[in-house]
C-alpha cells in the first residue's frame, strides 16, 4: 500500500469530528479530490480505505468511518456502536445505524448547524 494514500486516509479520518461521520466512499472521494487537486493521479477506492483503516487506522477515529448504509465495520460492530453512542451521533431509531442524513460530515463545509442531539433531544 502507497505511503502518501495511507496518511492522506489517516489525516482526513482524524478531522471527522466527534459526532460526524464519514462513509467509505466519501473518504476515497476526497482523498481523490486532493490527489488530482495536487496534480496527481487519483488513487483508491472504497474498499482501500477499509484496508488503512484495518491496517493502520487504531490511531485516529475508525469507527467515524461507516458503510453506505450507516453500518460500522462488521468486525467491530459493538465497539463502534459504544464509540458513536458516546460522542452522541445521530442513530436510526433502532441503534444500529449512524443517520446519514444527519450525521454526514464533508470537510471545509464550514461550521455544522444542528448539531447532533442526545436521545432526549437536548
Amino acid at each position: 500500500m502507497d505511503e502518501e494514500y495511507l496518511e492522506a486516509v489517516l489525516d482526513l479520518v482524524a478531522a471527522v469530528p466527534p459526532g460526524r461521520v464519514m462513509t467509505y466512499g466519501t473518504v476515497a472521494d476526497v482523498v481523490a479530490d486532493g490527489f488530482v487537486a495536487a496534480g496527481a493521479t487519483a488513487r483508491g477506492g472504497p474498499r482501500q480505505v477499509g484496508a488503512v483503516l484495518s491496517r493502520a487506522g487504531g490511531g485516529v477515529p475508525w469507527w467515524r468511518v461507516v458503510n453506505a448504509a450507516g453500518r460500522p465495520p462488521v468486525t467491530h460492530t459493538e465497539r463502534a456502536l459504544a464509540a458513536l453512542r458516546a460522542e452522541r451521533t445521530p442513530l436510526t431509531s433502532d441503534g444500529l445505524r449512524v443517520d446519514l442524513c444527519r450525521a454526514l460530515w464533508w470537510p471545509g463545509a464550514g461550521p455544522v448547524t444542528g448539531g447532533p442531539t442526545a436521545p432526549d433531544g437536548s
